[in-house]
């Protein structure tokens, strides 16, 4: 069919979770590609993409719909941005209008319009001000805005009331103004902060003169040692570009990192920095992925979904802490932010740096092929020195709240130094499980297949699985005992215990439990620099990126769980966090000293990373990962199914796995369908299957004909199913 010569058709892409495009019909001038526009969609109203402008359609006439409404006269998405979108929906497989609305903030995925929002500021008129000599909080007011116009926001903080302010407006001598934010123009402006620069090491300055020498897509793969200085690294390789006058984009994957980050960003470079981050609410992230895509923001900082933003002209990708797991997307648009950026600057010819004292398996793969060039930090600068490696063994010890005698005593002795101590232990609350002491009683979720954590801060049990809470029984439900008992080790049990052992000390616990609160976990950062606290505790949010000079005894407590998870990656996991965690200590002038306490001394795992480091114990990890034919030796795809009954799940994916199997060449594995390690969370039962295949282009091929089948099963109504490819974990 053909449109007529009054109305033309356009294809758009819709926010559904549907594998398909839309055609409508729109009046001429036609939107162009990357505009939004509103469409009937059923019974509703939707705001859709315009992806392209076909001559036919394979659709009814009758059934084509005309468009409500054109939003923008120029597209939100430029062709670059939509041709990475484009790919990606190829390459994972996800329904497009999800995948290309990712890229859009909240308010312009709900049709507000691209622009900034007006910006309110107070101004001082000229007239006859005698009236404000017994006003005295007006004449202030007055006073401060014939200095300067000011906004709501910034006379507030200087105590100055709305109240005031429209007296001022009563008697002619003030006006509020709406005006749109100015555009900085910083282009051509770059200056540096050159006090602020370190002298490098030989390491970092031949990284450094690499780098800045790249002008085209050149992926680099920086490993430093924790405390080597690859943030300097980095810095100094945005020189040149940001000279250029295109911008830079710094994934980090925690917004944790970001303002500590920021800060140092701001003091080499008096420029535009922009942050990107789910913590911000709605309009600031239109008005950042505004500054970004006009060129405004020099240097964009952000999370994960910073990857998606449009850049006006984009020069560098840094991408810090790469290995970090965070950087894929769990649910919805399954997408690692990690590798689209390695496309993304393959399609602009730009280069890309991938930093990390731990790199991917994947990363040290793509280098040992020479795919990445690698650079090497293996030193700290200055006088700082590489930690020392301790096992503790714990066996045949009586520890005192996970604590064993003799890491007592190494605390005891850097203590009575005037150090620093950072105990770390990844488990939030008392105590793992509570039980009875009488008849065996656990307090089990009743969602999950899982215990609660007994937090006895609170006197509650809280399930991390699902985040369901109730009080804590003063009995025992099944025997009326009282004597219900904590059992497992938690940060509380830790914190209460070291307050009894080391009296004199403060300690600090730093956990998701007691930093919920806005701005404290800065704060209790910042009295751990200024020497508030003697003995750090605390989880993962403790272990990355910090630097605290005086800290030079790092100790891990009760991670042998993580040597027999069932999970291949898990081993990796482990080493990079252990490496993490091992780099806090000795940062400065101080030697440092890392303590692994374990009931497991002679693990090969641990013996390698404690005294050949994480290039050793990685090469062999790879090795074994080659033998036995697993990532990044091979490809997965991963099918999860939940249900609220197991049934479900079995019904959805047993014929799915049987139709499936007769298609697939030998070089594809089926696995499954199987149970999730946990198989009931939140009161849904999850089942998985997996396929892995030797080349991208079969595991793909498999999973588009596994779709096609799976979207013909009736028991696909009856189910909440999804397809990850590359998946980092199973369920």
């Amino acid at each position: 069919m053909s449109p007529s010569a009054q109305q033309a058709l356009i294809r758009v892409v819709l926010p559904v979770p549907l594998r398909r495009e839309f055609d409508y019909l729109c009046s001429q001038p036609l939107p162009e590609a990357g505009c939004r526009v509103r469409v009937p969609f059923g019974n509703r109203t939707l705001v859709g993409l315009v992806l392209s402008h076909p001559q036919t359609t394979e659709l009814d006439p009758a059934r084509i719909k005309p468009v409500t409404a054109v939003i923008d006269n120029t597209p939100v998405l430029n062709e670059a941005d939509r041709k990475l979108l484009a790919w990606a929906t190829q390459y994972y497989l996800h329904p497009p209008g999800e995948v290309y609305f990712q890229a859009l903030p909240t308010l312009l995925r709900k049709g507000e319009e691209a622009g900034y929002r007006p910006v309110e500021s107070w101004h001082a008129l000229e007239g006859d001000n005698s009236s404000l000599n017994r006003a005295i909080k007006q004449r202030e007011a007055y006073e401060l805005l014939q200095h300067t116009p000011m906004t709501p926001g910034e006379l507030g903080a200087r105590g100055v009331t709305s109240a005031t302010l429209n007296a001022l407006a009563k008697k002619g001598l003030a006006e509020k103004r709406e005006s749109l934010p100015a555009r900085t123009h910083w282009r051509g402006k770059v200056t540096i902060n050159e006090d602020a620069k370190p002298r490098l090491t030989t390491e970092q300055a031949l990284a450094v003169s690499v780098l800045q020498q790249a002008n085209r897509f050149s992926p680099f793969l920086l490993e430093g040692i924790t405390g080597s200085g690859k943030t300097e690294v980095y810095l100094q390789a945005m020189e040149p570009v940001l000279k250029a006058g295109k911008q830079v984009l710094v994934m980090v994957p925690e917004i944790g990192l970001t303002p500590q980050t920021i800060a140092r960003f701001q003091r080499r470079f008096p420029l535009p920095v922009c942050t990107l981050h789910s913590a911000m609410n709605e309009r600031e992230r239109l008005d950042a992925w505004l500054a970004c895509q006009d060129g405004s923001a020099a240097i964009v900082i952000g999370t994960r979904s910073a990857l998606l933003t449009p850049f006006d002209q984009l020069g560098l990708i840094i991408i810090d802490e790469e290995h970090d797991s965070s950087f894929k997307q769990q649910d919805g648009f399954r997408y690692h932010a990690r590798d689209l950026a390695l496309l993304r600057a393959h399609q602009l010819n730009i280069p890309i740096l991938l930093g990390s004292a731990t790199p991917s398996f994947e990363s040290l793969h793509n280098a040992a092929a020479g795919k990445y060039q690698l650079l090497t930090l293996s030193q700290r600068p200055g006088t700082a020195t590489v930690a020392e490696h301790l096992l503790l063994d714990s066996r045949h010890v009586q520890l005192e709240a996970g604590l064993s005698p003799q890491l007592q005593q190494l605390m005891a002795e850097e203590l009575g130094k005037g150090n620093q101590v950072m105990l770390f232990l990844n488990r939030r609350g008392y105590a793992p499980v509570l039980l009875c002491h009488d008849c065996g009683w656990l307090a089990d979720c009743e969602r999950c297949d899982a215990h609660y954590t007994w937090h006895k801060n609170g006197n509650r049990l809280h399930c991390h699985h699902c985040d369901h809470q109730r009080p804590r029984p003063p009995q025992c439900p099944q025997c009326g005992s009282s004597k219900l008992v904590g059992t497992g080790l938690g940060t509380e049990q830790v914190e209460q215990a070291l307050a009894m052992l080391f009296p004199q000390y403060n300690v600090i616990r730093i956990d998701r439990d007691n930093t919920r609160r806005k701005g404290s976990f800065e704060q209790h950062l910042e009295g751990i620099r200024a020497g508030k606290y003697q003995i750090l505790l605390g989880t993962q949010m403790l272990a990355k990126g910090h630097h605290f000079p005086d800290v030079t005894l790092v100790a891990m407590l009760d991670v042998d769980g993580a040597l027999f998870a069932g999970d291949f990656r898990a081993a990796e996991r482990l080493a990079q966090l252990y490496i993490q965690v091992a780099g806090r200590a000795g940062r400065a002038s101080k030697p440092g000293r890392v303590v692994l306490q374990t009931h497991h001394p002679d693990h090969a795992l641990l013996q390698d990373l404690a005294n050949q480091g994480y290039r050793h114990f990685a090469h062999t990890a790879l090795e074994e990962r080659r033998q036995a034919g697993l990532p990044p030796y091979s490809y997965q795809a991963l099918f999860r199914c939940q249900a609220t009954q197991g049934e479900a799940c079995r019904e959805f994916l047993v014929p799915l796995a049987q139709q499936l199997a007769p298609a697939l060449p030998a070089s594809v594995l089926c696995l499954g369908p199987f149970s999730a390690r946990m198989e009931r969370k939140a009161g849904q039962y999850r089942y998985q299957m997996l396929l892995q295949a030797n080349s991208r282009r079969e595991l793909a091929s498999a999973c588009r004909h596994a779709l096609a089948i799976a979207d013909s099963l009736p028991a696909a109504r009856k189910v909440r199913w999804s397809l990850d490819i590359d998946p980092q974990e199973l369920w």
